[in-house]
């Protein structure tokens, strides 16, 4: 099992912010099978003011670069798209089109408990 996080903004309206969690209380059933198909095994989203973080666990079938095609030639996956931009925005350092950003992983600590 792999593990991805992602980081995005959000943009810096309390009223957008509701919205968007209540958006994620109902995520489209099409949305919930795209994430699975694609061979993701659990997402998390975590919310600190207006920044996000995406935690991923994915199988071997995963890759961002698969997920993206899929994504791309999915009219519902789009839609949902489209209606997050609403409230997202990217962050300074994103490229154009970027979205979530590929966060690097520079310490994991895993104890010994027998």
């Amino acid at each position: 099992m792999n593990k991805y996080c992602l980081t995005l903004d959000l943009k810096d309206d309390p009223q957008l912010i509701e919205e968007y969690k209540t958006h994620h209380q109902n995520v489209w059933p099409e949305i919930i099978q795209s994430i699975e198909d694609s061979g993701i095994h659990q997402m998390e989203i975590y919310l600190l003011g207006n920044r996000l973080t995406m935690m991923m666990e994915v199988d071997d079938t995963f890759s961002l670069e698969k997920k993206a095609a899929a994504d791309s030639n999915n009219d519902k996956v789009q839609e949902w798209e489209t209606l997050m931009w609403k409230y997202q925005q990217a962050l300074p350092l994103a490229k154009p089109g970027e979205k979530w950003l590929l966060m690097e992983k520079i310490f994991q600590h895993k104890a010994n408990k027998e």
